[in-house]
């Protein structure tokens, strides 16, 4: 056996059964590889998530809630020397695994590339088209700001106790890429292993997520005062952000016509001053 896939679940049995469908039909020979769903005790009980699991992988049930404490949980759990993590709700592509491991032999670890999944038969609406452009830019990332999303990260199980484990209550995956770097790891792009993510589906739903994102990143900051007003700072760049980044959705081949692009442009004009207004309530512990 050469990897374990760690796969940390909550409460999204439908996701969970696609994404354990996608790892069943990777080109790696089933006997090259694992599969571990770290379940945060969902709510369904953990018989549902065995019978959505049908064997197709391990189950581990991990109390403490939370991505980051629930892939610790599968680290601990593997049984080969090589972890590819990704999530219940991802779909990776077929040669995801193969892939991924072939790019690894040149790094100590390895983010591959994400694609945005929404459902072509309907019009898209302005959180998916907003997260058709601008979500997922994990070569970006990589390569200019020290991480990889933990959605689609290789490494051997050596490195990841080296670097140490996943800290809650931050945003994990950038805090963990960033130290692995700052400990002199070489982070690599891997842009055939490739694992789709299903697009943000509505207001509220991009909503939650920006929540916790400004949450994550004001935590990180720290209780420094200098480095709290820096991260105030940056709020005051979003509204001119929203100049800067419109030509992005006019320019973009993933959007279809007018009524796609007023979609994204409105939606990304809302988000980033909402997000001003959030970053002002998180600095002086205002209710949100």
């Amino acid at each position: 056996m050469r990897v374990t896939v760690v796969v940390p679940h909550f409460n999204d049995l439908p996701a969970l059964g696609r994404c354990l469908d996608a790892l069943q039909a990777q080109t790696l020979p089933a006997d090259a590889f694992e599969v571990v769903v770290a379940d945060n005790a969902s709510p369904q009980g953990q018989e549902a998530v065995a019978a959505v699991i049908a064997g197709r992988a391990r189950l581990l049930i991990v109390p403490e809630r939370g991505a980051g404490p629930a892939r610790n949980a599968g680290v601990a759990a593997a049984l080969a020397p090589i972890i590819a993590f990704t999530d219940s709700d991802c779909v990776p592509e077929t040669e995801w695994l193969e892939q991924g491991l072939s790019a690894l032999a040149d790094w100590d670890l390895i983010g591959g590339r994400m694609t945005v999944l929404i459902d072509p038969t309907r019009p898209k609406t302005g959180a998916e088209a907003f997260e058709q452009v601008f979500a997922f830019k994990n070569e970006r990332y990589i390569r200019e700001e020290n991480f990889t999303v933990s959605a689609n990260l290789f490494c051997s199980r050596a490195v990841f106790e080296a670097i140490g484990p996943f800290y809650p209550a931050i945003s994990e995956d950038v805090e963990w890429g960033q130290r692995a770097v700052a400990k002199g790891y070489r982070l690599g792009y891997a842009p055939a292993a490739v694992v789709g993510h299903p697009a943000r589906a509505d207001w509220q739903d991009l909503l939650k997520k920006w929540r916790r994102r400004m949450l994550e990143t004001h935590v990180m900051a720290g209780s420094d005062l200098g480095k709290r007003l820096r991260w105030l700072g940056t709020s005051y760049l979003l509204p001119a952000s929203i100049v800067v980044h419109a030509p992005r959705v006019l320019v973009s081949p993933d959007l279809h016509g007018p009524r796609e692009k007023a979609a994204a442009l409105g939606t990304l004009a809302r988000l980033r001053l909402w997000r001003v207004v959030d970053a002002h309530r998180l600095f002086f512990g205002l209710r949100r």
